[in-house]
């Protein structure tokens, strides 16, 4: 899939793989490339400044931990987040079926 065609969509495809509860960075972006057959592989570079971001933004909250010796941070969902989310889904399903009906087989209408 082209990087494209994820703009403006990043955010709430982040927040949805938080929505069953709290994953660090790196199984945040291993559960959207699972969870998308593949088709969405984001690079790190582009998962963890949104991270930051939507954690500055209030979406998500941070939480440092040590795991194997290794410095880790959780992230999971605030109230705000869970909101967005639910937003990011409404906005997707009229973006999506807008699209589908311009892209459809049916003709198009005439115009004069």
């Amino acid at each position: 899939m082209r990087a494209e065609a994820l703009k403006g969509h990043l955010d709430g495809l982040l927040l949805a793989t938080l929505e069953n509860g709290p994953r660090h960075g790196y199984a945040v972006k291993e559960a959207l490339c699972e969870a998308t057959d593949g088709r969405i592989d984001l690079p790190t570079g582009t998962v963890y400044p949104a991270l930051h971001r939507l954690e500055r933004a209030g979406l998500i909250t941070g939480i440092w931990s040590v795991v194997g010796g290794r410095r880790r941070r959780t992230y999971q969902l605030t109230q705000a987040g869970h909101s967005a989310l639910s937003r990011e889904r409404t906005g997707w399903q009229e973006f999506a079926t807008a699209v589908t009906a311009g892209l459809g087989t049916r003709p198009w209408p005439a115009t004069s």
